[in-house]
């Protein structure tokens, strides 16, 4: 199902209208998680109620699934996954690396979704297997290329950050890391805008929702690259996370991750 271009700006300024006001800003945050920081702000909320709105009026026979708001009506072939705020701690830190997403499914596999990074005044989008870049140094849009970097000692690569990596997987998180030319952190949904746009070549996360990913599957695979879940299974529904600029480095990035050990689920 191809969703209109426009539809997506809509969207995008739908949740800028919510998000941009509170941003550095010093609102509340709440903390969604006992014994732990999972940081949900004003910001969140009112957007993901923007975002629901547009779809129910453009698509009311769709289904919606969001981080603050649940879902409803998910039986339907087409349902739309939303985070409002992908990154809010680097919201409430007041850094512009976080990023409205919002994706569609149809009978599971993700098709078309956006990344709308306001601050900064930028929308990465796919649909209709396109990929496309707007913003204010692009005198027109531009289509979105990854990096044709197939060595993992020449790539850029990008995690939220090394502490999410537990046990096994930490170990082979930092044989990767060992492994490729640069890494950087706290780049959430940024990073994958990023390899779409050749920038950056390899991202690899773990405990990811559907929400913090399905907006973001399309851009990757419509600019070239590939994006699975560690192992190999497809990224909708979260997990861990291996997105590259070509099938070659994404190969190489799975076979350090699995070297000489059997990969728990995660």
């Amino acid at each position: 199902m191809a969703i209109s271009v426009e539809f997506f700006r809509r969207l995008a300024a739908a949740a800028a209208a919510e998000t941009l006001p509170r941003f550095r800003r010093f609102g509340e945050v709440a903390n969604k998680l006992e014994g732990g920081f999972d940081p949900v702000t004003e910001a969140d909320r009112m957007a993901e109620q923007a975002i629901r709105a547009l779809i129910r009026q453009e698509f009311p026979e769709h289904g919606i699934l969001g981080e603050e708001f649940g879902s409803e009506n998910v039986g339907s072939d087409h349902v739309w996954i939303i985070d409002p705020v992908d990154g809010t701690r680097s919201f409430i830190s007041g850094v512009p690396l976080w990023g409205t997403l919002v994706g569609l499914t149809e009978r599971g596999d993700a098709v078309a979704g956006m990344m709308a990074q306001p601050f900064i005044g930028e929308l990465f989008y796919a649909t209709a297997g396109e990929a496309w870049y707007e913003g204010p140094h692009a005198p027109e849009r531009l289509k979105l290329s990854t990096r044709k970097t197939n060595s993992l000692a020449d790539a850029t690569m990008c995690t939220t950050t090394p502490a999410l990596f537990q046990g096994d997987r930490r170990v082979a998180y930092e044989r990767l890391e060992k492994g490729v030319r640069l890494s950087r952190y706290g780049t959430d949904c940024y990073a994958y805008a990023m390899l779409a746009a050749g920038n950056v070549d390899l991202v690899v996360e773990v405990g990811l929702q559907s929400y913090d990913v399905v907006a973001l599957v399309p851009i990757v695979e419509a600019a070239g690259g590939v994006m699975t879940e560690w192992n190999g299974g497809p990224a909708e529904e979260g997990g861990g996370i291996v997105a590259a600029a070509t099938p070659e480095l994404h190969a190489a990035a799975m076979e350090v991750l699995h070297a000489g050990r059997s990969d728990p689920a995660g």
